[in-house]
């Protein structure tokens, strides 16, 4: 059987993390697969049983700068222990194939781990091929135009020096590569798209009890999510400062705060939620597209994976690209794309005010299902890809 390394960082939320793991769950089917994770652990989060899974030294971003998740080390320590055990783990598992997630069209503060690694599979006597696993938008920082170029030519450097495919994972219908990457003409390798990578929801995880009271079907609800939750605060705020406008509604709220929101910001919401009775609020779920598939309506930040979870379902929904400056670019264009669509319903930040907050929200649930025609099978596409690759060396 082929072995896939596969390595993964998520930053700021989890859902690199979710896109990764919903493409591994395809790939054991066909693959020995050991995934390389260097974020922080989330509680309750489940990884496919058949894969192996290598945990580094969490790092997380704070602004510019990376930190370790645990305090006792030092950021020097930390880079030099992951690198070590990335190198480790490539001789031991002998990849037929190693996949780095967005690297290197984002994630450059980690080169001091992924450039050994490529330098060294590269050296390799065996052949193992390079993959580029890529979503849909490349974060697109604010910088001088000369810096720009700079950027993109040292992309192109990395991808042509070493890698034989680039998975776009998106649909060409809403969004292509060189729509955040001009310079795409210039990388010599395939570029494939493989559609959007959404969660399977036939995929069985278990219920825990308040699941399975809250997936009581005749009860309506609505969900509200902020992915990993660092930058989720103020929307769920929010809500909760519009609740007394919204109480004749029969809906149940249930809120998911993510396992990265500062515990300060957590208390101050379950503090906020103790006194109202159709408000359930929890730190994460592993079932969130179950939970969508049966609201009335979704209200959300806009991460890939909460988009996927929103085509998927169908649900009506109400988006608010994230606050934080280093994912807001990416999520304000994919959303004003599906806004413009009338797939998703847009939320602006001058609009969490109460009163015109509860307004959007008895709108949006006055409002038809939308209809999408995405292509959302990407992570089966993902592994028929591979298996060209590694089986008959040809893309299709």
């Amino acid at each position: 059987m082929k072995k896939i390394l596969f390595y993964c960082q998520y930053l700021a939320g989890m859902g690199h993390l979710v896109r990764s793991t919903e493409i591994i769950r395809s790939l054991v089917k066909d693959f020995e697969v050991c995934l390389i994770n260097g974020g922080q652990l989330v509680p309750g989060f489940e990884f496919p049983p058949e894969a192996r899974v290598i945990h580094l030294p969490a790092v997380w971003e704070d602004g510019d700068r990376l930190k370790p998740v645990d305090r006792s080390q030092t950021i020097d320590e930390v880079k030099e222990s992951r690198q070590q055990k990335i190198l480790d783990v490539l001789v031991k598992f002998q990849p037929d194939c190693i996949v780095t997630e967005c690297f290197p069209f984002s994630k450059h503060k980690l080169k001091f781990e992924l450039v050994p690694m490529l330098k060294q599979a590269k050296a390799s006597q065996r052949k193992i091929s390079i993959v580029c696993s890529l979503r849909d938008l490349i974060m697109t920082q604010p910088m001088p135009e000369n810096s720009r170029i700079k950027r993109q030519q040292k992309i192109c450097k990395y991808i042509n020096c070493y890698y034989d495919l680039v998975l776009f994972h998106g649909d060409s219908k809403l969004l292509r590569l060189e729509d955040s990457f001009p310079s795409a003409d210039r990388l010599d390798c395939k570029i494939s798209y493989t559609g959007y990578v959404a969660t399977d929801s036939q995929v069985s995880l278990p219920h825990t009890p308040e699941d399975i009271i809250a997936l009581d079907p005749t009860t309506p609800t609505i969900v509200a999510s902020v992915g990993g939750g660092r930058h989720g605060y103020s929307l769920l705020a929010a809500i909760l400062a519009a609740y007394p406008l919204l109480k004749t509604l029969p809906h149940k709220i249930h809120c998911f705060a993510g396992p990265f929101m500062a515990e300060s910001e957590f208390k101050q919401l379950q503090q906020a939620a103790a006194d109202k009775d159709n408000v359930i609020l929890r730190r994460f779920t592993p079932r969130l597209t179950e939970y969508m598939q049966q609201a009335d309506l979704s209200i959300s930040l806009g991460g890939y994976n909460t988009i996927m979870n929103i085509l998927k379902t169908q649900v009506r929904s109400l988006v608010l690209p994230s606050p934080n400056q280093h994912q807001a670019d990416e999520q304000s264009i994919r959303a004003r794309k599906l806004a413009q669509l009338e797939i998703i319903g847009l939320l602006q930040p001058q609009e969490l005010e109460p009163a015109i907050l509860a307004d959007k929200i008895l709108t949006c649930l006055e409002r038809s299902k939308p209809n999408n025609n995405f292509n959302l099978s990407g992570a089966a596409t993902t592994a028929s890809k591979l298996k060209k690759l590694l089986f008959t060396k040809a893309i299709a």
